[in-house]
């Protein structure tokens, strides 16, 4: 009975030491994507296992870790929490890891990177040494969102006095009342060109006034435009792998096949 007791303690201790080992993964692409490597141990040098320069993505499964854009753990070095990075990037650390240790766990660090998201946050995330398959897609279906409304701000100038259209109505006012003024002036041949004169004068005042009434005035003006699709929210996906129909959604636009595992799950 004792020995049993021991062999089953045994047995929980072992589970327990085993899910404290601290891992991390790194992926040669974002996104969690491309080729992988995970380790529970310091590198020193990441060039040995054909991944020096080449994270730009990494999952940190247990414990902190460092990591730096020197060999030997020099250069600027990060330490990353538990969670997941699915862009190096933004820190400024993409495709320039060379080498990576494990940090004590309730220490605070001046170089901790920003906060991950929490793990595990992609399903169809390689895991380290799966096999892979490409499996062919045959059908795609893009599900688009709402409509969308496009605006923007035009800067508007002011339009300068008097360059407005000729106000042909108040021309020909105008050259009327012109007309009936000048044939009061003089007489004989003098009232003829004090008519003729009058009409011109008054067709060229009434057609310019209000010329520069209701020009717009300088600014800024925001305008707008409505699309009557919104861009895609997903994709849906079929694939076929060994004789067997499978579906997923996908956020990214597929290409003629899609990677899945020994399986049928896809990977990306």
């Amino acid at each position: 009975m004792h020995d049993k007791l021991r062999f089953s303690l045994g047995l929980v201790i072992l589970s327990l030491a085993t899910q404290a080992v601290a891992q991390i993964t790194f992926y040669e692409a974002e996104g969690f994507r491309g080729r992988v490597f995970a380790t529970e141990q310091a590198v020193p040098d990441l060039s040995e296992f054909g991944f020096n320069d080449r994270a730009s993505s990494v999952i940190v499964e247990q414990g902190r870790w460092e990591v730096c854009d020197d060999v030997g753990f020099k250069g600027r070095c990060m330490v990353l929490r538990p969670g997941s990075y699915d862009s190096l990037r933004g820190m400024g650390m993409n495709d320039r890891i060379s080498s990576v240790r494990e940090r004590a766990q309730f220490t605070q660090y001046d170089n901790e990177a920003p906060a991950p998201l929490p793990a595990p946050t992609y399903e169809y995330r390689r895991r380290p040494h799966e096999q892979m398959f490409e499996a062919p897609i045959t059908s795609v279906r893009a599900v688009m969102g709402p409509p969308e409304q496009r605006c923007w701000v035009e800067h508007q100038q002011a339009v300068e006095p008097g360059l407005g259209e000729p106000n042909v109505g108040r021309g020909l006012a105008g050259a009327l009342i012109g007309g009936i003024l000048g044939h009061q002036i003089g007489g004989g041949s003098g009232k003829d060109l004090a008519t003729v004169g009058g009409a011109i004068a008054g067709a060229v005042i009434g057609a310019n006034a209000g010329r520069d009434r209701g020009a717009p005035p300088a600014g800024d003006v925001r305008r707008c435009e409505a699309n009557t699709k919104g861009p895609p929210v997903y994709w849906d996906v079929t694939y076929d792998f060994q004789g067997v129909q499978h579906h997923v959604q996908l956020t990214t636009q597929p290409g003629a096949t899609i990677s899945v595992n020994s399986h049928g799950e896809p990977r990306q």
